[in-house]
């Protein structure tokens, strides 16, 4: 399961919607113990695929710099990217790029009237679909 702040909720499904058509990326940061994440704020990260509408490439060291941003005021909870028109689901492209273990990839599809925010554990090898849960303020 992970969880998110309405706050940081809300922040995925904002950056999606400004960054579409194209996607966006990010890290997820927070409280990340063993089978259960809290998200509780998000670093942006610039997308410099050279297919942004159907691919999302985080620039280096941007995501870095977001890495140690994030580990600075807690743990890396996961990663995140929007899917404007594409699916609910990891890609074959979003598991090839998947490296790190026991945590969170968030998907916000916006192909549809309403965004979708899944997300999906990478137990190394595959995706495991978790629980999104909005905590109540």
């Amino acid at each position: 399961m992970v969880s998110f702040t309405p706050d940081a909720y809300d922040e995925v499904i904002d950056h999606a919607r400004e960054g579409k058509p194209y996607e966006i990326c990010g890290v997820l940061g927070g409280r990340h113990d063993g089978d259960e994440a809290r998200v509780e704020f998000v670093r942006r990260v610039e997308n410099v695929s050279e297919t942004p509408r159907v691919n999302y490439l985080m620039e280096p060291e941007d995501q870095l710099a977001a890495i140690d941003d994030v580990e600075e005021r807690g743990d890396v909870v996961g990663f995140y990217h929007s899917h404007p028109e594409g699916p609910r689901q990891p890609s074959e492209t979003d598991a090839d790029r998947a490296n790190w273990p026991r945590h969170s990839y968030v998907i916000v599809s916006l192909g549809r009237d309403e965004p979708f925010v899944g997300s999906w554990r990478w137990t190394g090898e595959a995706f495991d679909d978790e629980e999104v849960v909005v905590d109540s303020d």
